[in-house]
């Protein structure tokens, strides 16, 4: 069956950036009102419904042209232009931020679903990257975004094709909503125990100055080694290629929609280690961004090293792991707050050693620790099931749309 070549151009209505800096200022920001689509808020081809600016309804109605619905497309117009979302209900009269072009298809000539699919294939991510312009920041603008060349088959075909790729979604959703589940079952019980002291065998101890009888105030100095990280140089290319060990970047966990970690996008040589100030880590140290974005926390179900952005903690004692990860979540605001930095904010290791914790019972601990732990097993099994997913919809994809897989 032959497919029909298209240029995105030609089956848009149209294809726009968001509002500019003239038209929308920092200070038109705030707490409530409606969501507005930046880069950052795009990972795996979805919105991230947290964290996310917004503006009131006043610049909504003088803005209502950059409006986002249900089927349209959003593409990150600056840094990694290879990201793109599909709009869902959930983010109807969204609005498109400034670093974003909003891409509206003529249904009469396609279906948007299948084109999202087409835009997040390796090709054209990799088409997009090579147009875009700019040495430091790749960026793109609706000329470029216009002229991408697709293989366009009979619209019936179109939906087919999107309707096996969206099976995969489906279950790929559904694994990450059991891990955010999960998750939250930890952090409920930590605050029950911790928060709300309704810890095992609570009824039988005593509370002194609201803490109860036989816990103790430590430092993060006294109970684990914080370790920094480093970058091998990015001018030897034998650091990087056919690497095999794990590198955490910030991105690794800011764009991961879980706390456990199997894989990074980057990974180093031996060699690359030795010649850096990047260390090996043991297996499910937590790690804490420290740079910029700070407090953003990820534990590795492996061996890995990180980059110099983070601040990562080995427990000295046992069953003080999840413990220490869960309190230390649950202090992200305290933690930003202690940062400092005229360009960016950063909180340095000093800094952090001098936080203060309260240390509960070590049978107290254990039984956290056991329970967590159990928890963290099953996300671990959730998180391998959707990389896989994700690695069996990634090899179908192209497949099927080269046409090289008939449906």
């Amino acid at each position: 069956m032959k497919w029909e070549k298209v240029k995105l151009g030609d089956i848009a209505t149209c294809i726009q950036p968001g509002p500019f800096g003239s038209q929308l200022h920092n200070s038109d920001y705030s707490k409530e009102g409606t969501p507005i689509i930046m880069p950052k808020d795009i990972a795996g081809g979805a919105i991230v419904h947290s964290g996310l600016l917004k503006v009131s309804e006043e610049h909504v109605k003088r803005l209502s042209r950059h409006q986002v619905y249900e089927g349209n497309l959003m593409v990150a117009r600056k840094g990694d232009v290879r990201k793109c979302a599909y709009i869902t209900a959930n983010e109807n009269g969204w609005m498109t931020g400034s670093d974003c072009l909003k891409v509206v298809l003529d249904e009469s000539k396609c279906y948007p679903k299948f084109i999202y699919y087409q835009l997040r294939s390796e090709h054209i991510g990799r088409w997009l990257e090579k147009v875009s312009i700019g040495a430091t920041m790749p960026s793109l603008n609706t000329g470029l975004l216009s002229g991408i060349e697709m293989a366009l088959p009979p619209i019936e075909i179109q939906k087919q094709i999107a309707g096996i790729l969206s099976v995969y979604d489906d279950l790929i959703e559904n694994n990450q909503k059991q891990i955010k589940l999960l998750e939250e079952a930890a952090q409920r019980l930590y605050k029950e125990w911790f928060v709300d002291l309704r810890f095992p065998g609570h009824e039988n101890t005593k509370i002194v100055d609201g803490v109860p009888e036989g816990w103790r105030v430590a430092s993060i100095a006294d109970i684990c080694d914080t370790v920094g990280g480093g970058t091998p140089s990015t001018k030897i290319q034998s650091y990087y290629e056919k690497g095999d060990i794990l590198w955490v970047t910030p991105t690794d966990i800011t764009r991961n929609f879980s706390l456990a970690l199997l894989d990074t996008e980057k990974k180093i040589t031996p060699e690359g280690l030795k010649n850096s100030s990047a260390k090996m880590l043991p297996a499910e140290t937590i790690l804490m961004t420290s740079r910029a974005s700070v407090g953003f926390f990820g534990m590795c179900k492996y061996e890995v090293c990180t980059n110099q952005g983070f601040i990562s903690c080995i427990p000295k004692r046992e069953n003080l792991q999840m413990y220490l990860l869960f309190n230390l979540k649950s202090r992200v605001e305290e933690i930003r707050q202690k940062a400092g930095g005229s360009t960016y904010l950063e909180i340095s290791k000093t800094v952090f050693r001098e936080l203060k914790i309260i240390l509960p019972k070590d049978e107290v601990l254990a039984e956290y620790q056991k329970d967590v732990h159990d928890i963290f097993d099953e996300i671990y099994c959730r998180t391998e099931m959707k990389k896989s997913l994700v690695d069996m919809r990634n090899r179908l994809l192209p497949k099927l749309m080269s046409g090289e897989v008939e449906v």
